[in-house]
């Protein structure tokens, strides 16, 4: 039987992996980690640059796809309210201007809006090849 590393440890040493330039060792790392923690954030940044110095824009673009689902599933799942609260709630972000006509926030949280910025950038620049 295998023991799994804790976490820390597996980002310190997928660090050190990326400082000796030995990228598909961090990516291994980095991978374990999500395994056991899909959210965790380091891990996902620090793929996103590694495939970034690459100049591998689609395993980028996956990972940035994959992150901001997780997010967005996790911060879906926050979001269990009763209607009058779910009702009130909404009132007071389109008076305050935190939502479009539709009803959807304009500030997204961290790190979601910049995944996002960044995936837009990926598809901006794939769409000038």
């Amino acid at each position: 039987m295998s023991e799994t590393k804790p976490i820390k440890e597996m980002l310190a040493e997928a660090k050190t992996a990326e400082a000796e330039e030995n990228p598909d060792e961090a990516i291994a790392l980095y991978e374990q980690v999500l395994q056991q923690d899909e959210l965790n954030e380091t891990a996902y940044n620090r793929l996103m640059v590694i495939y970034r110095k690459q100049k591998d824009n689609k395993k980028e673009l996956a990972i940035i796809n994959i992150a901001l689902s997780v997010y967005q599933k996790f911060y879906k799942a926050q979001q269990r309210t009763t209607k009058t609260i779910t009702t009130h709630s909404n009132k007071l972000n389109k008076a305050f201007g935190f939502t479009d006509k539709k009803g959807n926030n304009i500030n997204l949280p961290e790190p979601v809006a910049t995944w996002q910025k960044r995936k837009e950038l990926l598809i901006k620049k794939k769409m000038k090849k």
